[in-house]
Protein backbone atom coordinates (compact mmCIF):
# COMPACT_ATOMS: atom_id res chain seq x y z
CA UNK A 1 0.00 0.00 0.00
CA UNK A 2 1.39 3.42 -1.00
CA UNK A 3 1.86 5.76 1.96
CA UNK A 4 2.90 9.40 1.77
CA UNK A 5 4.77 10.40 4.94
CA UNK A 6 4.77 14.19 5.36
CA UNK A 7 7.76 15.29 7.43
CA UNK A 8 8.50 18.99 6.96
CA UNK A 9 10.53 19.23 10.16
CA UNK A 10 14.07 20.30 10.99
CA UNK A 11 17.09 18.12 10.33
CA UNK A 12 17.30 16.32 13.68
CA UNK A 13 13.62 15.40 13.66
CA UNK A 14 13.97 14.16 10.09
CA UNK A 15 16.75 11.81 11.16
CA UNK A 16 14.69 10.56 14.10
CA UNK A 17 11.78 9.77 11.79
CA UNK A 18 13.87 6.80 10.59
CA UNK A 19 12.39 4.85 13.51
CA UNK A 20 8.88 5.54 12.19
CA UNK A 21 9.82 4.76 8.57
CA UNK A 22 11.32 1.43 9.60
CA UNK A 23 8.11 0.51 11.42
CA UNK A 24 5.92 1.48 8.47
CA UNK A 25 8.08 -0.49 6.03
CA UNK A 26 7.92 -3.54 8.32
CA UNK A 27 4.12 -3.32 8.13
CA UNK A 28 4.31 -3.55 4.36
CA UNK A 29 3.85 0.09 3.41
CA UNK A 30 5.58 1.56 0.38
CA UNK A 31 6.83 4.78 1.99
CA UNK A 32 7.12 7.96 -0.08
CA UNK A 33 8.65 10.81 1.93
CA UNK A 34 7.73 14.48 1.52
CA UNK A 35 10.63 16.45 3.00
CA UNK A 36 11.89 20.03 2.80
CA UNK A 37 14.13 20.34 -0.23
CA UNK A 38 17.15 21.60 1.74
CA UNK A 39 17.21 18.23 3.55
CA UNK A 40 16.64 16.02 0.50
CA UNK A 41 20.32 14.93 0.45
CA UNK A 42 20.15 13.87 4.08
CA UNK A 43 16.89 12.01 3.40
CA UNK A 44 18.87 9.60 1.21
CA UNK A 45 20.36 8.21 4.41
CA UNK A 46 16.92 7.00 5.53
CA UNK A 47 16.27 3.28 5.09
CA UNK A 48 12.96 1.93 3.82
CA UNK A 49 12.02 4.95 1.67
CA UNK A 50 10.69 4.17 -1.81
CA UNK A 51 10.99 7.75 -3.07
CA UNK A 52 11.96 11.16 -1.73
CA UNK A 53 9.68 14.05 -2.69
CA UNK A 54 11.50 17.36 -1.99
CA UNK A 55 9.04 20.08 -1.00
CA UNK A 56 10.15 23.46 -2.42
CA UNK A 57 9.50 25.26 0.83
CA UNK A 58 11.34 28.40 -0.19
CA UNK A 59 8.87 28.83 -3.06
CA UNK A 60 5.56 28.42 -1.27
CA UNK A 61 5.80 27.63 2.41
CA UNK A 62 7.99 30.05 4.27
CA UNK A 63 8.52 33.14 2.07
CA UNK A 64 7.55 36.26 4.07
CA UNK A 65 5.80 38.90 2.01
CA UNK A 66 5.38 36.68 -1.04
CA UNK A 67 2.24 36.86 -3.15
CA UNK A 68 0.10 34.16 -1.57
CA UNK A 69 -1.60 33.43 -4.90
CA UNK A 70 1.71 32.46 -6.52
CA UNK A 71 2.59 30.37 -3.52
CA UNK A 72 -0.77 28.61 -3.62
CA UNK A 73 -0.41 27.91 -7.35
CA UNK A 74 3.06 26.43 -6.74
CA UNK A 75 1.66 24.36 -3.91
CA UNK A 76 -1.09 22.88 -6.10
CA UNK A 77 1.38 22.07 -8.86
CA UNK A 78 3.55 20.19 -6.39
CA UNK A 79 0.59 18.37 -4.87
CA UNK A 80 -0.72 17.45 -8.32
CA UNK A 81 2.65 15.91 -9.17
CA UNK A 82 2.44 13.79 -6.02
CA UNK A 83 -1.05 12.68 -7.00
CA UNK A 84 0.12 11.64 -10.47
CA UNK A 85 3.41 10.01 -9.51
CA UNK A 86 2.63 8.52 -6.09
CA UNK A 87 -1.19 8.34 -5.87
CA UNK A 88 -1.04 7.75 -2.09
CA UNK A 89 -3.60 5.48 -0.52
CA UNK A 90 -2.61 6.60 2.98
CA UNK A 91 -1.26 10.00 4.03
CA UNK A 92 0.52 10.21 7.39
CA UNK A 93 1.45 13.75 8.44
CA UNK A 94 3.80 13.92 11.43
CA UNK A 95 4.50 17.65 10.99
CA UNK A 96 2.79 19.83 13.64
CA UNK A 97 2.49 22.87 11.38
CA UNK A 98 -0.07 24.36 9.00
CA UNK A 99 1.93 23.56 5.81
CA UNK A 100 2.10 19.89 6.77
CA UNK A 101 -1.60 19.77 7.59
CA UNK A 102 -2.45 21.57 4.34
CA UNK A 103 -0.45 19.15 2.22
CA UNK A 104 -2.11 16.18 3.92
CA UNK A 105 -5.55 17.71 3.35
CA UNK A 106 -4.88 17.88 -0.40
CA UNK A 107 -5.25 14.08 -0.56
CA UNK A 108 -8.67 13.88 1.07
CA UNK A 109 -9.53 10.69 -0.83
CA UNK A 110 -6.67 8.87 0.91
CA UNK A 111 -6.92 7.51 4.43
CA UNK A 112 -5.65 10.25 6.75
CA UNK A 113 -3.31 9.52 9.68
CA UNK A 114 -1.72 12.00 12.06
CA UNK A 115 -2.29 15.75 11.84
CA UNK A 116 -4.74 17.15 9.29
CA UNK A 117 -7.44 19.70 8.54
CA UNK A 118 -11.20 19.37 8.40
CA UNK A 119 -13.38 20.60 5.53
CA UNK A 120 -13.56 24.11 7.07
CA UNK A 121 -9.79 24.38 7.45
CA UNK A 122 -9.62 23.81 11.20
CA UNK A 123 -7.03 21.50 12.74
CA UNK A 124 -8.13 17.87 13.01
CA UNK A 125 -5.99 15.35 14.87
CA UNK A 126 -6.65 11.78 13.84
CA UNK A 127 -5.59 10.31 17.20
CA UNK A 128 -4.85 11.40 20.79
CA UNK A 129 -1.15 10.87 20.04
CA UNK A 130 -1.39 13.38 17.18
CA UNK A 131 -3.03 15.91 19.51
CA UNK A 132 -0.26 15.27 22.05
CA UNK A 133 2.44 15.92 19.42
CA UNK A 134 0.83 19.26 18.58
CA UNK A 135 0.71 20.15 22.27
CA UNK A 136 4.35 19.12 22.81
CA UNK A 137 5.50 21.13 19.78
CA UNK A 138 3.86 24.29 21.11
CA UNK A 139 5.17 23.80 24.63
CA UNK A 140 8.59 22.24 24.16
CA UNK A 141 10.10 20.53 27.16
CA UNK A 142 6.73 19.23 28.40
CA UNK A 143 6.86 15.77 26.83
CA UNK A 144 8.12 12.72 28.75
CA UNK A 145 8.56 10.77 25.49
CA UNK A 146 11.28 10.87 22.88
CA UNK A 147 9.96 12.52 19.74
CA UNK A 148 10.92 9.46 17.65
CA UNK A 149 8.47 7.35 19.67
CA UNK A 150 5.75 9.98 19.31
CA UNK A 151 6.27 10.07 15.53
CA UNK A 152 5.65 6.32 15.44
CA UNK A 153 2.38 6.55 17.32
CA UNK A 154 1.19 9.58 15.32
CA UNK A 155 1.85 7.66 12.08
CA UNK A 156 -0.46 4.90 13.29
CA UNK A 157 2.09 2.37 14.49
CA UNK A 158 1.08 0.34 17.56
CA UNK A 159 2.79 0.51 20.94
CA UNK A 160 6.28 -0.89 20.37
CA UNK A 161 6.29 -3.83 22.79
CA UNK A 162 9.97 -4.29 22.01
CA UNK A 163 12.76 -1.71 21.54
CA UNK A 164 12.81 0.08 18.21
CA UNK A 165 16.08 0.94 16.48
CA UNK A 166 17.35 4.03 14.66
CA UNK A 167 19.69 2.68 11.99
CA UNK A 168 20.49 4.86 8.99
CA UNK A 169 21.73 3.63 5.63
CA UNK A 170 25.45 3.66 5.06
CA UNK A 171 26.65 6.53 2.83
CA UNK A 172 27.50 5.72 -0.78
CA UNK A 173 31.07 4.62 -1.48
CA UNK A 174 32.06 7.93 -3.12
CA UNK A 175 30.83 9.80 -0.05
CA UNK A 176 32.70 7.46 2.29
CA UNK A 177 35.91 7.89 0.28
CA UNK A 178 35.54 11.67 0.48
CA UNK A 179 35.17 11.44 4.26
CA UNK A 180 38.27 9.26 4.51
CA UNK A 181 40.17 11.77 2.38
CA UNK A 182 39.21 14.61 4.72
CA UNK A 183 40.23 12.64 7.80
CA UNK A 184 43.63 11.84 6.32
CA UNK A 185 44.47 15.49 6.91
CA UNK A 186 44.57 14.75 10.63
CA UNK A 187 47.92 14.20 12.35
CA UNK A 188 48.57 10.71 13.63
CA UNK A 189 46.51 9.97 16.73
CA UNK A 190 47.12 6.62 18.48
CA UNK A 191 43.91 7.15 20.50
CA UNK A 192 41.77 7.64 17.41
CA UNK A 193 39.40 10.48 16.51
CA UNK A 194 36.82 12.14 18.76
CA UNK A 195 34.31 14.46 17.08
CA UNK A 196 33.22 17.72 18.73
CA UNK A 197 30.06 19.49 17.54
CA UNK A 198 30.66 23.06 18.70
CA UNK A 199 27.46 24.80 17.64
CA UNK A 200 23.78 24.58 18.55
CA UNK A 201 20.50 26.06 17.35
CA UNK A 202 20.90 28.93 19.84
CA UNK A 203 23.95 30.30 21.62
CA UNK A 204 22.31 29.79 25.01
CA UNK A 205 21.97 26.06 24.24
CA UNK A 206 25.68 25.83 23.40
CA UNK A 207 28.30 24.50 25.82
CA UNK A 208 31.01 27.18 26.17
CA UNK A 209 33.68 27.15 23.51
CA UNK A 210 36.46 27.35 26.08
CA UNK A 211 35.07 24.18 27.68
CA UNK A 212 35.22 22.39 24.33
CA UNK A 213 38.81 23.58 23.88
CA UNK A 214 39.80 22.35 27.34
CA UNK A 215 38.09 19.01 26.67
CA UNK A 216 39.95 18.68 23.37
CA UNK A 217 43.23 19.37 25.12
CA UNK A 218 42.58 16.70 27.74
CA UNK A 219 41.60 14.16 25.09
CA UNK A 220 44.88 14.78 23.26
CA UNK A 221 47.11 14.93 26.35
CA UNK A 222 45.71 11.98 28.27
CA UNK A 223 44.17 9.70 25.61
CA UNK A 224 46.17 10.64 22.46
CA UNK A 225 42.75 11.16 20.82
CA UNK A 226 42.54 13.89 18.19
CA UNK A 227 39.60 16.32 18.31
CA UNK A 228 37.75 16.65 14.98
CA UNK A 229 35.58 19.76 14.85
CA UNK A 230 32.21 19.47 13.12
CA UNK A 231 29.59 22.02 12.11
CA UNK A 232 27.93 23.86 9.26
CA UNK A 233 29.19 26.81 7.21
CA UNK A 234 27.60 29.28 9.65
CA UNK A 235 29.74 27.86 12.49
CA UNK A 236 33.19 28.53 11.00
CA UNK A 237 33.80 31.38 13.44
CA UNK A 238 33.39 28.93 16.32
CA UNK A 239 36.10 26.75 14.79
CA UNK A 240 38.37 29.78 14.37
CA UNK A 241 37.90 30.74 18.02
CA UNK A 242 38.56 27.14 19.06
CA UNK A 243 41.88 27.27 17.18
CA UNK A 244 42.86 30.40 19.10
CA UNK A 245 42.02 28.80 22.45
CA UNK A 246 43.52 25.37 21.71
CA UNK A 247 47.14 24.54 22.36
CA UNK A 248 46.81 21.06 20.88
CA UNK A 249 46.49 19.49 17.42
CA UNK A 250 43.01 19.20 15.96
CA UNK A 251 41.26 18.93 12.62
CA UNK A 252 38.46 21.27 11.62
CA UNK A 253 35.83 20.01 9.18
CA UNK A 254 33.43 22.82 10.06
CA UNK A 255 31.69 23.96 6.89
CA UNK A 256 33.57 21.43 4.77
CA UNK A 257 31.13 18.51 4.57
CA UNK A 258 27.76 17.83 3.03
CA UNK A 259 25.26 16.10 5.29
CA UNK A 260 26.00 12.67 3.76
CA UNK A 261 29.74 13.32 4.18
CA UNK A 262 29.13 14.33 7.78
CA UNK A 263 27.35 11.02 8.32
CA UNK A 264 30.32 9.17 6.82
CA UNK A 265 32.73 11.04 9.11
CA UNK A 266 30.62 10.14 12.14
CA UNK A 267 30.83 6.50 11.14
CA UNK A 268 34.64 6.72 11.37
CA UNK A 269 35.13 8.41 14.76
CA UNK A 270 35.28 6.72 18.15
CA UNK A 271 32.98 9.16 19.92
CA UNK A 272 30.95 12.35 19.45
CA UNK A 273 30.62 15.08 22.09
CA UNK A 274 27.81 17.42 21.10
CA UNK A 275 25.18 19.87 22.12
CA UNK A 276 21.55 18.92 21.40
CA UNK A 277 21.84 19.07 17.60
CA UNK A 278 21.01 17.29 14.38
CA UNK A 279 24.61 16.05 14.33
CA UNK A 280 23.89 14.23 17.59
CA UNK A 281 20.94 12.39 16.00
CA UNK A 282 22.97 11.63 12.87
CA UNK A 283 25.73 10.08 15.00
CA UNK A 284 23.18 7.93 16.82
CA UNK A 285 21.88 6.67 13.48
CA UNK A 286 25.42 5.87 12.32
CA UNK A 287 26.21 3.93 15.49
CA UNK A 288 28.79 6.35 16.92
CA UNK A 289 28.82 6.57 20.74
CA UNK A 290 27.24 9.87 21.81
CA UNK A 291 27.88 12.15 24.78
CA UNK A 292 25.43 15.05 24.58
CA UNK A 293 25.00 18.17 26.72
CA UNK A 294 21.46 19.57 27.12
CA UNK A 295 21.31 23.20 28.21
CA UNK A 296 18.71 25.92 28.66
CA UNK A 297 15.42 24.71 27.13
CA UNK A 298 16.81 21.37 25.90
CA UNK A 299 16.06 18.24 27.90
CA UNK A 300 17.13 14.69 27.19
CA UNK A 301 13.73 13.07 27.74
CA UNK A 302 12.14 14.47 24.59
CA UNK A 303 15.06 15.24 22.23
CA UNK A 304 17.79 12.85 23.36
CA UNK A 305 19.62 10.54 20.94
CA UNK A 306 17.61 7.45 19.95
CA UNK A 307 20.47 5.13 20.78
CA UNK A 308 20.86 2.75 23.71
CA UNK A 309 23.90 3.49 25.85
CA UNK A 310 24.30 7.19 25.03
CA UNK A 311 25.22 9.60 27.83
CA UNK A 312 23.04 12.70 28.23
CA UNK A 313 24.15 15.45 30.60
CA UNK A 314 21.88 18.15 32.01
CA UNK A 315 22.87 20.86 34.51
CA UNK A 316 21.85 19.85 38.01
CA UNK A 317 19.85 23.01 38.57
CA UNK A 318 16.28 23.45 39.77
CA UNK A 319 15.50 25.89 36.93
CA UNK A 320 16.51 23.46 34.17
CA UNK A 321 14.95 23.05 31.67
CA UNK A 322 13.74 26.63 31.41
CA UNK A 323 10.64 27.71 29.53
CA UNK A 324 10.86 28.63 25.86
CA UNK A 325 10.80 32.37 25.28
CA UNK A 326 11.59 33.18 28.92
CA UNK A 327 14.49 35.47 29.83
CA UNK A 328 17.10 33.81 32.06
CA UNK A 329 17.26 35.23 35.58
CA UNK A 330 20.56 33.47 36.32
CA UNK A 331 22.86 34.84 33.59
CA UNK A 332 22.70 31.49 31.76
CA UNK A 333 24.51 29.78 34.62
CA UNK A 334 23.45 26.37 33.29
CA UNK A 335 25.94 26.73 30.42
CA UNK A 336 28.81 26.75 32.92
CA UNK A 337 27.45 24.19 35.38
CA UNK A 338 29.09 21.14 33.78
CA UNK A 339 32.85 21.53 33.57
CA UNK A 340 35.17 20.07 30.93
CA UNK A 341 37.11 17.90 33.41
CA UNK A 342 34.00 15.92 34.32
CA UNK A 343 32.99 15.50 30.69
CA UNK A 344 36.50 14.32 29.89
CA UNK A 345 36.38 11.70 32.66
CA UNK A 346 33.17 10.26 31.20
CA UNK A 347 34.52 10.36 27.64
CA UNK A 348 37.82 8.74 28.68
CA UNK A 349 35.96 5.94 30.45
CA UNK A 350 33.91 5.27 27.32
CA UNK A 351 37.02 5.28 25.11
CA UNK A 352 38.56 2.70 27.43
CA UNK A 353 35.52 0.42 27.64
CA UNK A 354 31.75 0.04 27.32
CA UNK A 355 30.77 2.31 30.25
CA UNK A 356 30.78 6.04 30.92
CA UNK A 357 31.95 5.62 34.50
CA UNK A 358 29.98 5.09 37.68
CA UNK A 359 29.22 8.65 38.78
CA UNK A 360 27.80 11.72 37.02
CA UNK A 361 30.23 14.49 36.10
CA UNK A 362 30.18 17.22 38.77
CA UNK A 363 27.37 19.71 38.30
CA UNK A 364 25.31 17.38 36.12
CA UNK A 365 22.33 15.09 36.07
CA UNK A 366 23.61 12.22 33.95
CA UNK A 367 21.32 9.87 32.04
CA UNK A 368 22.02 6.66 30.14
CA UNK A 369 19.61 5.94 27.30
CA UNK A 370 17.83 2.60 27.10
CA UNK A 371 14.27 1.29 26.73
CA UNK A 372 11.48 0.71 29.22
CA UNK A 373 9.41 -2.45 29.51
CA UNK A 374 6.92 -1.10 26.95
CA UNK A 375 9.66 -0.59 24.34
CA UNK A 376 9.78 3.22 24.50
CA UNK A 377 13.13 5.00 24.76
CA UNK A 378 13.89 5.72 28.41
CA UNK A 379 16.60 7.27 30.55
CA UNK A 380 18.28 5.73 33.60
CA UNK A 381 20.10 8.00 36.01
CA UNK A 382 23.83 7.37 36.20
CA UNK A 383 24.79 6.85 39.82
CA UNK A 384 21.20 6.22 40.90
CA UNK A 385 19.01 8.54 42.94
CA UNK A 386 15.55 9.95 42.38
CA UNK A 387 14.19 13.49 42.66
CA UNK A 388 10.72 14.94 42.20
CA UNK A 389 11.35 15.95 38.59
CA UNK A 390 12.36 12.42 37.60
CA UNK A 391 9.54 10.83 39.62
CA UNK A 392 6.99 13.10 37.93
CA UNK A 393 8.39 12.39 34.46
CA UNK A 394 8.04 8.66 35.11
CA UNK A 395 4.48 9.18 36.37
CA UNK A 396 3.61 11.17 33.24
CA UNK A 397 5.07 8.46 30.99
CA UNK A 398 2.94 5.80 32.64
CA UNK A 399 -0.17 8.00 32.59
CA UNK A 400 0.04 9.30 29.02
CA UNK A 401 1.14 5.96 27.55
CA UNK A 402 -2.15 4.44 28.71
CA UNK A 403 -4.40 7.50 28.51
CA UNK A 404 -3.47 8.32 24.91
CA UNK A 405 -4.11 4.67 24.00
CA UNK A 406 -7.67 4.95 25.31
CA UNK A 407 -7.46 3.80 28.94
CA UNK A 408 -10.05 5.69 30.97
CA UNK A 409 -8.31 5.17 34.33
CA UNK A 410 -4.60 4.40 33.79
CA UNK A 411 -2.96 1.99 36.23
CA UNK A 412 -0.16 3.79 38.06
CA UNK A 413 1.12 1.17 40.47
CA UNK A 414 4.80 0.69 41.25
CA UNK A 415 5.93 4.22 40.40
CA UNK A 416 8.41 6.18 42.56
CA UNK A 417 6.63 8.52 44.99
CA UNK A 418 6.89 12.28 44.99
CA UNK A 419 8.07 14.12 48.08
CA UNK A 420 5.40 15.23 50.54
CA UNK A 421 5.68 18.87 49.48
CA UNK A 422 5.38 18.13 45.77
CA UNK A 423 2.55 15.68 46.36
CA UNK A 424 0.54 18.18 48.43
CA UNK A 425 0.80 20.96 45.84
CA UNK A 426 -0.15 18.65 42.97
CA UNK A 427 -2.96 17.00 44.92
CA UNK A 428 -4.62 20.36 45.54
CA UNK A 429 -4.73 21.24 41.84
CA UNK A 430 -5.92 17.77 40.86
CA UNK A 431 -8.66 17.81 43.48
CA UNK A 432 -10.00 21.13 42.18
CA UNK A 433 -9.78 19.92 38.58
CA UNK A 434 -11.69 16.74 39.41
CA UNK A 435 -14.40 18.76 41.16
CA UNK A 436 -14.80 21.07 38.16
CA UNK A 437 -14.86 18.10 35.78
CA UNK A 438 -17.62 16.45 37.81
CA UNK A 439 -19.66 19.65 37.63
CA UNK A 440 -19.10 19.92 33.88
CA UNK A 441 -20.22 16.33 33.34
CA UNK A 442 -23.40 16.96 35.34
CA UNK A 443 -24.13 20.23 33.56
CA UNK A 444 -23.40 18.67 30.17
CA UNK A 445 -25.92 15.90 30.79
CA UNK A 446 -28.53 18.55 31.62
CA UNK A 447 -27.65 20.62 28.56
CA UNK A 448 -28.30 17.72 26.21
CA UNK A 449 -31.92 17.60 27.38
CA UNK A 450 -32.43 21.29 28.26
CA UNK A 451 -30.12 23.67 26.34
CA UNK A 452 -31.04 26.82 28.29
CA UNK A 453 -28.88 29.94 27.69
CA UNK A 454 -28.14 30.44 31.39
CA UNK A 455 -26.95 26.86 31.74
CA UNK A 456 -24.79 27.22 28.60
CA UNK A 457 -23.13 30.31 30.08
CA UNK A 458 -22.42 28.52 33.33
CA UNK A 459 -21.08 25.48 31.49
CA UNK A 460 -18.71 27.63 29.41
CA UNK A 461 -17.46 29.43 32.54
CA UNK A 462 -16.58 26.14 34.23
CA UNK A 463 -14.86 24.91 31.06
CA UNK A 464 -12.68 28.02 30.95
CA UNK A 465 -11.93 27.64 34.65
CA UNK A 466 -10.84 24.03 34.16
CA UNK A 467 -8.48 24.64 31.23
CA UNK A 468 -6.98 27.73 32.90
CA UNK A 469 -6.43 25.78 36.13
CA UNK A 470 -4.54 22.97 34.41
CA UNK A 471 -2.56 25.24 32.09
CA UNK A 472 -1.41 27.41 35.02
CA UNK A 473 0.32 24.47 36.73
CA UNK A 474 3.61 23.64 34.92
CA UNK A 475 3.27 19.98 35.83
CA UNK A 476 -0.25 19.68 34.41
CA UNK A 477 0.00 22.24 31.59
CA UNK A 478 0.45 19.60 28.84
CA UNK A 479 -2.77 17.95 29.97
CA UNK A 480 -4.55 21.31 30.05
CA UNK A 481 -3.47 22.25 26.53
CA UNK A 482 -4.28 18.75 25.28
CA UNK A 483 -7.79 18.98 26.74
CA UNK A 484 -8.30 22.46 25.27
CA UNK A 485 -7.22 21.32 21.80
CA UNK A 486 -9.37 18.20 21.84
CA UNK A 487 -12.31 20.20 23.16
CA UNK A 488 -12.05 22.72 20.34
CA UNK A 489 -12.11 19.89 17.81
CA UNK A 490 -15.50 18.75 19.11
CA UNK A 491 -17.01 22.14 18.19
CA UNK A 492 -20.73 22.17 18.88
CA UNK A 493 -21.10 18.39 19.16
CA UNK A 494 -22.19 18.26 22.78
CA UNK A 495 -22.49 14.45 23.18
CA UNK A 496 -18.92 13.97 21.91
CA UNK A 497 -17.72 16.86 24.07
CA UNK A 498 -19.36 15.31 27.11
CA UNK A 499 -17.73 11.94 26.36
CA UNK A 500 -14.36 13.72 26.25
CA UNK A 501 -15.01 15.35 29.63
CA UNK A 502 -16.01 12.03 31.17
CA UNK A 503 -12.79 10.48 29.91
CA UNK A 504 -10.70 13.25 31.46
CA UNK A 505 -12.73 13.00 34.67
CA UNK A 506 -11.81 9.33 34.98
CA UNK A 507 -8.20 9.86 33.92
CA UNK A 508 -7.51 12.74 36.30
CA UNK A 509 -9.30 10.83 39.02
CA UNK A 510 -6.84 7.96 38.62
CA UNK A 511 -3.93 10.40 38.68
CA UNK A 512 -5.31 12.14 41.79
CA UNK A 513 -5.69 8.83 43.62
CA UNK A 514 -2.10 7.89 42.78
CA UNK A 515 -0.75 11.24 43.99
CA UNK A 516 -2.79 11.01 47.17
CA UNK A 517 -1.39 7.61 48.18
Amino acid sequence: MRLLLVNLTRFGDLVQSQVCITGLAEQGFEVHLAVLDNFSQAARLLRGVTSIRPVPGSRFLFTPGADWRQGLAEFWRFADSLEREVAPEVVANITPSLPGRLLARRFEAARQVGLGLDAEGFARDESPWAAFLQTASRHRGTSPFNVADIFCRVAGLPAPGRPRVLSLAQPEEAVRLKAEELLREAPEAPGGLVALQLGASEDRRRWPLEYFARLGGLLWEKCAALPVLLGGPDETRLAERYAVLAGHPHLSLVGRTTLPELAAVLGLVRLLVSNDTGTMHLAAGMGAPVLAVFLCTAQAFDTGPYQPGALCLEPDMVCHPCAFGAACAHDEACRRAIGPEGVFSAAAARLAGPRWGDAPPPGSRAWITGHDTSGYLALDRLGGGMDDRQAWLLTQRAFYRQFLDGARAPALDGLPPLSGEARAALAATLAEACTVLALLCSQGALLIHSPRPALKTKFLAYWQRLTALLQADPRLAPLGWLLAGQGEEQGGRLPEFLALLERYRDGLGALARHIGQ
